[in-house]
């Protein structure tokens, strides 16, 4: 099912990465990658752009689902560590060519689809894993989600269009997120935004149910159905932190909000685990996120997925994505060397560097959405 033409999914296969399946008038993707916690690769791109080509026009089917089959994970991000431990930054930018080019369109179609796209989301859902559920119409995470956009201390920054759905969380909360890249649960997923309902992950087989049992579906009707089944997230603490969050994240000079929860943490337990963030990612990757979401706000889902090609291959091919691969995924010693190693040594120019158009050699050149 790895090939973008018309196949039978009556009949998955169980070994394939994602398997596809038609159940009443609903279209199926379930994740099914578990040792590797169902982070996605090209092949498992290829086959989600494939399910969409085979039911986004198909009159016989009214919604679009994507699932797990382990509990798990549901998608632990992209699978940079494959690029990561490429030896030279020419293989891992070949590599990431067709990888963040193919993901970054399919974002962009799961954002611009007209059907329903209903996400069940439990476990471990990270990087290129909200890719495949936050463009989408339907979020719905279960009560032992763990969301994160972790990319900074891997020496890389927030893609798969996260500057234009984290600048659409309240306040500042989207540009603590980007930054930090703390794990949050349900009760904090919803407040974000990042997630549309909350629903007891021992009720998911039970949603599911009903939905394909539907004898048909538009918008208001899985609306109904999923508020049948929603509850309200226990815990949960950004309600609470929003002011904090807002005094610390608000401003736009990003040394001063360093400093600033440099200052805070020593009397508050979470801005003091911020700090640490802060100060184990990449001094170039927090110039670059912080960039990102400043200049991004009101850009269009398009012109966010191009800019975050353009970066993703120029981020890819520095020597900071391969060393904090190497810390953080392979070698887990957690101690990254990175270059340069102090924000002060890095600028806006740089940035902006990174988001040149690419010419016509490099690389397969600028995304086009049709």
């Amino acid at each position: 099912m790895s090939d973008t033409k018309a196949a039978d999914v009556s009949a998955p296969v169980a070994e394939d990465e994602v398997v596809l399946a038609v159940r009443g008038r609903v279209g199926v993707i379930s994740l099914n990658r578990p040792k590797a916690l169902n982070a996605i690769n090209l092949g498992m791109v290829r086959q989600i752009a494939a399910a969409l080509d085979l039911w986004e026009h198909d009159q016989k089917i009214d919604a679009i689902l994507i699932k797990s089959t382990s509990g798990r994970a549901f998608c632990a991000g992209g699978d940079v560590r494959a690029i990561g431990i490429l030896p030279t930054a020419e293989a891992r930018v070949a590599k990431g060519s067709d990888f963040f080019g193919e993901e970054f369109t399919l974002n962009r179609r799961i954002n611009r689809l007209a059907k329903p796209y209903i996400s069940l989301i439990g476990g471990i859902a990270m990087g290129g894993g909200l890719g495949l559920t936050v463009h989408g119409s339907h979020r719905i995470v279960g009560d032992d989600v763990r969301m994160a956009m972790p990319e900074t201390v891997l020496g890389y920054f927030p893609d798969i269009g996260a500057t234009w759905f984290l600048n659409r969380c309240p306040g500042a909360l989207g540009r603590y997120l980007a930054l930090v890249g703390p794990q949050i649960g349900a009760a904090d997923a919803v407040f974000s935004g990042l997630a549309t309902h909350h629903v007891p992950t021992a009720a998911f087989d039970e949603i599911v149910q009903a939905l394909v049992s539907a004898p048909a579906l538009d918008a208001a009707k899985v609306d109904a159905i999923v508020s049948e089944y929603a509850t309200k997230p226990q815990g949960g603490h950004f309600a609470e932190r929003q002011g904090v969050v807002d005094a610390l994240f608000g401003q736009d000079d990003l040394e001063k909000v360093v400093e600033a929860v440099g200052q805070a943490g020593a009397d508050t337990p979470w801005v003091e685990e911020a700090a640490k963030a802060l100060g184990r990612a990449a001094p170039m990757s927090l110039r670059a996120t912080w960039h990102r979401m400043l200049e991004g706000r009101g850009k269009s889902v398009e012109d966010v997925l191009i800019d975050d090609y353009r970066m993703a291959l120029r981020m890819i091919a520095r020597d900071d994505f391969a060393e904090g691969v190497r810390a953080i995924l392979v070698d887990k010693d957690q101690n990254p060397k990175w270059s340069p190693s102090a924000l002060s040594q890095t600028s806006v120019a740089d940035v902006e560097a990174l988001l040149r158009p690419l010419v016509e050699d490099a690389a397969r050149g600028d995304l086009v959405f049709g």
